[in-house]
């Protein structure tokens, strides 16, 4: 239906919203030049564009293993859904119409021919751009985006509910996969009340056939048990000086005594990947998806005797790739997945950035770009 759509009229400017003061939280709508398509690119006029935990660290420069500080002027953002309205030298190949409706995630673009790439890891790509880090973000009326990575958004699925889960979405889901959790057996859910994690509880209970422990703090109760969690767990009922032991005692008490086949830390937390180790049983796979600010700090509870005695695995679960994105999209698409979010506009980005600072957000905010 999208494809019989008149070619818009382009202007040559157009609204975005930079991080201004990048260290503190203030962000601040300008006009910046709307960039004209190169070989293999398309132009795409943004409708709705995502808010991440990631967006908040990158602009207040609060992870330590970034190679470089962010810029002045950058446009944050990489959660974007819009419709094509131009084509660059030989883009119309790639079966695109102008009028479709396409999805940008946090890798831009990737080569397709480096190793990483080849193995079907385009997340890790050599050569990657980052969307809203170094190169232009989601926060913006028009973008450009390589045509052969673009993601195509279903038909019945709503721009606003599908720009999540081109981050979110697709982050919990290779992460679930990584997990190798199979139908039937137990995850535990870190952070189980966030963006990430309430789109994760989702996915493991009503997508993936897994029992779900959501774990986070009792503010985010409601949501996680209505995202499919057959057990909750309050974290500020157990103590914070006993390294983990009664949470981890208690998730495992209601994981058959045994405790859980798979942990998704999706939480920005020391602390929780510290707790969430030790929440799995003999053979289980903690999954490392959040990000901890600050100074980098190893998994407290990584302890060889431990790992070498229950066969533990660690593993690092980034971005999936455009088939894990696709795939995620009609998730969604039938109605198994679904955002808990709110719309703001362009000129509220500020506030929901305190929002996250403060831990307060629950589920997503996914800014309307139409004004």
């Amino acid at each position: 239906m999208y494809s019989t759509m008149a070619t818009p009229e382009i202007p040559k400017k157009a609204k975005a919203v930079v991080y201004d003061n990048p260290g503190t939280v203030s962000t601040k709508i300008m006009e910046v030049d709307v960039p004209e398509p190169g070989p293999g690119e398309v132009l795409v006029n943004l409708t709705h564009s995502g808010v991440c935990h990631s967006d908040y660290c990158i602009m207040a420069n609060s992870w330590k293993m970034l190679p470089y500080p962010t810029q002045p002027g950058q446009v944050g953002g990489h959660e974007r859904v819009g419709r094509v309205v131009k084509f660059g030298p030989g883009a119309e190949t790639s079966g695109l119409k102008i009028g479709d409706r396409v999805g940008i995630k946090w890798v831009a673009s990737a080569c397709g021919n480096c190793q990483p790439c080849q193995a079907g890891s385009d997340g890790l790509c050599f050569s990657q751009k980052v969307s809203g880090y170094y190169a232009p973000g989601t926060f913006q009326h028009y973008i450009l985006g390589t045509a052969n990575y673009v993601m195509p958004i279903p038909d019945g699925l709503a721009s606003d509910a599908a720009a999540p889960m081109l981050c979110a979405g697709v982050t919990v889901y290779a992460a679930l996969k990584r997990s190798n959790a199979r139908p039937g057996q137990w995850v535990a859910i870190a952070g189980a009340g966030g963006g990430l994690g309430h789109i994760s509880v989702q996915l493991a209970s009503k997508g993936m056939g897994l029992r779900v422990v959501g774990v986070d703090h009792g503010s985010k109760a409601e949501l996680i048990k209505a995202s499919g969690a057959e057990h909750f767990v309050d974290i500020t009922q157990f103590p914070t000086d006993d390294n983990g032991e009664a949470i981890s005692a208690h998730v495992k008490s209601l994981a058959e005594g045994l405790g859980v086949h798979a942990a998704v830390v999706c939480t920005a937390s020391n602390a929780a990947y510290a707790q969430a180790l030790q929440f799995l049983r003999f053979n289980g796979t903690l999954v490392c998806v959040g990000f901890p600010e600050n100074d980098p700090q190893p998994i407290a509870s990584a302890i060889p005797a431990a790992m070498i005695g229950n066969h533990y695995t660690i593993t690092g679960s980034a971005v999936g790739n455009r088939r894990e994105a696709i795939e995620t999209l009609d998730f969604a698409a039938r109605g198994i997945i679904k955002t808990h979010f709110r719309t703001e506009k362009m000129d509220s980005l500020t506030g929901v950035f305190k929002e996250i600072e403060q831990g307060t957000l629950q589920g997503r905010v996914v800014l309307d770009l139409s004004g």
